[in-house]
């Protein structure tokens, strides 16, 4: 029997298998899957962001893919309200909601039910905020939060300009940091009864899954699903061009890398981009990690 607030989480690495132990897993539990992988909320962008298939998602439902235009902002609030939803929608039909993706911060906010207080953006400050970054540079940024707000630095990369300038900005606009705030807004209990795993895969062969990927990609166009995102009017410095795999293709695009180059600046950045997830994933003592095995969380589900 459903109970009504049950919700898996599959996430983990990028490459590591995530959308075939989903797909096993709907098909055997009745279950429909809710994206948390915070690119593939963007439509058009399908080769760069390793999208499920048409095929794939055939006989399973997927919720929150291809639901907003690149060059549209989207926060991690709007994505806990999108999801919350979705989540709702499918308990209402007595399904199983698994949600699935390698965005730590957009997984963490849904399970431990977030709340996001709206703090008014501070144009003026972000702007300066922006010069500085352009003149002195992102470490300039990033040791100005390290003196307001520690904890924050420690939980942000050194070179994510967007999310060092905002915690900055909290504190500057209300006099608390961004890490007070988000203790508040954990004080409301979580309706899910979550279960979450991650996908455990040998570093040397993600890391070998990873690069073959970045090579299949160009095999199947992401060159030109780029050139078509910029024909179409996309911004290059819009928030979802900065992905990895759209950035070092646009630069490629303007003459500034060869291909070989570009291919490698990919594979650099994601295998990356896998350890940055693993550290995040590898904090929280609540995932069950696991092969890739769908019916050791069948059963994982099942028993507890």
């Amino acid at each position: 029997m459903v109970k009504i607030k049950d919700l898996i989480v599959i996430t983990g690495p990028t490459a590591s298998g995530k959308t075939e132990v989903s797909i096993k897993l709907a098909q055997a539990v009745g279950g429909e899957i809710v994206n948390a992988d915070s690119m593939q909320v963007y439509k058009y962008m399908d080769i760069g962001t390793a999208k499920p298939t048409k095929e794939e998602r055939k006989n399973i439902p997927h919720h929150l893919i291809d639901i907003i235009m690149p060059d549209e902002n989207f926060s991690v609030a709007k994505y806990c309200e999108y999801a919350k939803q979705a989540i709702d929608d499918i308990h209402s039909r007595g399904k199983i909601p698994i949600m699935v993706g390698g965005t730590g911060l957009y997984v963490d906010s849904v399970v431990n039910n977030i709340q996001f207080t709206h703090i008014k953006p501070d144009i003026g400050y972000r702007q300066e905020l922006e010069e500085k970054a352009n003149t002195l540079g992102n470490k300039y940024l990033y040791s100005l939060l390290c003196e307001k707000d520690p904890q924050s630095a420690e939980k942000i990369n050194a070179e994510d300009k967007k999310r060092i300038i905002r915690a900055l900005e909290v504190y500057h606009s209300t006099g608390k940091t961004i890490t007070w705030h988000n203790e508040q807004s954990i004080s409301v209990p979580s309706p899910y009864n979550s279960i979450l795993f991650a996908i455990d895969t040998d570093r040397a062969e993600l890391y070998e899954k990873i690069n073959r990927r970045v090579e299949v990609m160009f095999e199947n166009g992401l060159a030109e699903e780029v050139k078509k995102l910029l024909d179409m009017g996309v911004n290059e410095e819009a928030t979802s061009m900065q992905a990895i795999g759209y950035k070092e293709t646009v630069e490629f695009l303007n003459g500034k890398t060869t291909m070989e180059q570009t291919v490698e600046k990919i594979k650099q950045s994601s295998r990356r981009y896998a350890k940055r997830q693993l550290t995040w994933f590898r904090r929280n003592d609540k995932i069950h990690w696991i092969k890739k095995d769908a019916d050791e969380i069948i059963k994982a589900y099942k028993d507890r």
